[in-house]
């Protein structure tokens, strides 16, 4: 090949399973361009055509100082080619980070690693924001440019696994891994190295992607060949079946690569970390658990004996075997006499007097019953549904599946006229553990000359200033308890998965209270698709479970009826409130604060089980 389109091809650079690579020159501008010629054979596929001219466009949008930037696209006699810089050094040759770590041996430092890493890192969250997937992450397509300070890493190849198809793909490199390893004509070097390539890139693939009718890959699969690359660059060796992690062969390293690594590595995608910088500063920087002061079991098996020996002394036996005089216990020649001593029968009799106590007969007092005003519940099937967010907060992340069974929900919140009722029975504003129940001057509920009162005008709206502790009391006095979060969010979504709001994928005024000025009576706008109103909006409702920021980790793991951390500072919050912003209407969003915390727009419903 002598051209393609105006370009004229000076040089091969490289050989991919997804096409070669070539230093070519523009006829007129006389500039040298790198060209990655996608296979005659992939191009004649009308579905590569359709999923190349829809998604290429996006792909040549990305606009990261650590993703190779495309200059053009184009087509000549019916194959496609893509135009990027050259990254070449002095002898026209491609510096990739597979080279670069050669030459370099294992020189790099810890930090220099993690740098490098975090560029890596940055261009992947950068290209998952914009909806674009990497797909075929490997050390042969990170390009390595001389910068002023160190080095700069180029991420190419964005999106070729999507545009090729993930089936075509996987079969094209299980093709050249064939070609590689069984040539027609000998095995020469160059093959060699090409099939040692090959291999490296079916290890960076995720175990969702080795299969040939795969799903199209997710921004997970790039943060499992984030783990390979790690790995690779820490250890220089491709993490395979049961594998050393960084601690055991790197001890004096500081950071915590293990959990880096094995979360990366995770064969649940829904496991792996979403972003992966803030990953790298989370997980990196986390304790490690094993401490190199640690006593070794050596040590410790001595120490036991130790103790064992001065807790039984036994004789010790001379060299020729008979016991030595030092050790023999020394014998009683008399045996010694105790005797019991002598009391008196009693000798507190003398201060004993005869004294009369009169029967204690109670007042009776008439009990005055009084009964709650119960809401109308709605049943929630049991079932599996989905929870979090992929581009919500970190506390939202992963995405996940859980499985709840049926449970029944108020239709609406606790209103003041509702909870009135409960402050008559409790007799005050405390439980009997002197925690706050609710404090009045936060919410439309006020006592005068002894009485409880509530505001004119707010019977119907929902309760304010309400601690959880007062939440908890009052459901507990009419028979209910409060919703797991996880309960929450599966009503609120109204079984639709794919919604990001109680009304669907968008919330406007005109369905729920936010960014108001106060509350309004409950059942003021559409319930949702289970018939539950004011699921965003109006007050947040407190949950019963104890909040961690990082807890769906955990809950995807176990999905089964997941009831929050078993301890915690904070309790969580659902829904917004009036005085909200739109994003805080999420269904996924998760609020928090102190159990015993009062506030002016926090609020709560009931739920209870179904038998």
């Amino acid at each position: 090949m002598d051209a393609l389109g105006d370009y004229s091809i000076q040089k091969e650079l490289g050989q991919g399973a997804f096409g070669a690579v070539y230093l070519a020159e523009h006829r007129f501008i006389k500039r040298h361009f790198a060209l990655k010629a996608i296979p005659e054979t992939i191009c004649q596929d009308p579905s590569f055509v359709r999923r190349f001219e829809a998604n290429v466009a996006n792909i040549a949008a990305l606009d990261h100082p650590n993703i190779l930037k495309i200059h053009n696209v184009s087509c000549q006699d019916g194959r496609y080619f893509v135009v990027t810089d050259p990254i070449v050094d002095s002898m026209q040759e491609t510096m990739n980070l597979d080279r670069f770590l050669q030459l370099r041996g294992k020189s790099l430092s810890e930090e220099e690693i993690e740098e490098l890493l975090k560029q890596i890192g940055a261009a992947l969250d950068y290209a998952h924001q914009a909806g674009i997937v990497h797909g075929s992450l490997k050390l042969t397509n990170i390009l390595v440019l001389a910068a002023d300070k160190g080095v700069r890493l180029l991420l190419s190849d964005f999106g070729l696994t999507r545009l090729i198809g993930e089936g075509v793909a996987l079969l094209r490199l299980y093709e050249q891994i064939a070609a590689a390893v069984f040539p027609s004509a000998g095995v020469h070097v160059e093959q060699s190295a090409r099939a040692r390539n090959f291999l490296r890139s079916l290890a960076f693939l995720a175990p969702e992607q080795k299969e040939i009718d795969a799903a199209p890959a997710e921004p997970k699969a790039d943060a499992y060949a984030f783990g390979v690359l790690a790995y690779f660059m820490l250890l220089r060796k491709i993490p395979e079946g049961c594998f050393d992690l960084p601690s055991k062969l790197l001890p004096d390293y500081k950071f915590h690569w293990d959990l880096l690594v094995s979360r990366c590595l995770q064969n649940n995608s829904n496991v792996r970390p979403q972003k992966l910088l803030l990953a790298m500063h989370e997980y990196l920087r986390a304790p490690r658990t094993v401490s190199k002061e640690m006593v070794s079991l050596g040590e410790v098996e001595g120490k036991i004996e130790n103790i064992n020996q001065m807790a039984f002394e036994f004789p010790q036996k001379s060299e020729a075997g008979a016991v030595s005089a030092e050790s023999t216990p020394k014998p009683i020649l008399k045996p010694q006499e105790i005797s019991r001593p002598q009391y008196e029968s009693d000798p507190g009799a003398i201060f004993h007097q005869q004294t009369l106590v009169s029967h204690y007969t109670p007042t009776k007092v008439e009990s005055n019953e009084i009964e709650p005003l119960l809401t109308e519940m709605v049943v929630i099937p049991g079932g599996s549904y989905l929870r979090g967010s992929t581009e919500g907060a970190r506390d939202e992340m992963p995405r996940h599946e859980v499985k709840l069974p049926s449970f029944a929900l108020d239709i609406h919140h606790v209103t003041n006229e509702q909870f009135v009722r409960f402050l008559q029975a409790m007799g005050g504003e405390k439980d009997h553990n002197n925690n706050d129940i609710i404090r009045l001057r936060d919410s439309r509920i006020k006592r005068s000359a002894g009485k409880i009162i509530i505001e004119s005008g707010y019977a119907k709206h929902p309760v304010v200033g309400v601690t959880w502790y007062g939440a908890i009391a009052y459901a507990k006095w009419i028979g209910k308890r409060l919703p797991l979060e996880a309960e929450w969010e599966a009503a609120a979504l109204g079984g639709h998965s794919d919604w990001l709001f109680p009304t669907g994928l968008n919330v406007e005024r005109g369905q729920a209270n936010f960014f108001s000025s106060d509350t309004t009576p409950v059942m003021s706008y559409p319930p949702n698709s289970f018939g539950l109103y004011d699921m965003a909006g109006n007050v947040y409702q407190w949950c019963q479970d104890w909040y961690a920021y990082n807890y769906y980790d955990a809950s995807a793991l176990e999905p089964e009826r997941p009831a929050g951390p078993p301890q915690g500072v904070y309790r969580v919050l659902r829904g917004g409130c009036w005085k909200s912003l739109k994003e805080d209407m999420r269904c996924s969003h998760r609020h928090r604060n102190n159990p015993g915390a009062v506030n002016g727009t926090y609020g709560f419903r009931c739920a209870a089980d179904v038998v």
